[in-house]
């Protein structure tokens, strides 16, 4: 019996804001105005943000957060 492969895609340790953007499907300035609006509290936290790169990890916050803003949940 012959078993299918399983392809598993490298995953990256951290991405760059450019790098981070593409994989969310936004633009920098859209992705600058996520972090500004739910994560940092000053311009040069978001600054340090673009210095240091992001991880997967903040990528797939970034993205349940960015999906909560394109489909806000109705009152009630």
């Amino acid at each position: 019996m012959k078993q299918a492969a399983i392809v598993v895609k490298p995953t990256k340790t951290q991405y760059s804001e450019h790098e981070a953007a593409v994989e969310l499907g936004v633009s920098v300035d859209q992705l600058r105005s996520l972090i500004r609006s739910h994560i940092v509290e000053t311009d040069d936290d978001l600054n340090n943000i673009a210095v240091a790169g992001l991880h997967p990890s903040d990528l797939l916050v970034l993205k349940i957060l960015s999906r909560q803003k394109l489909s806000p949940i109705p009152p009630g």
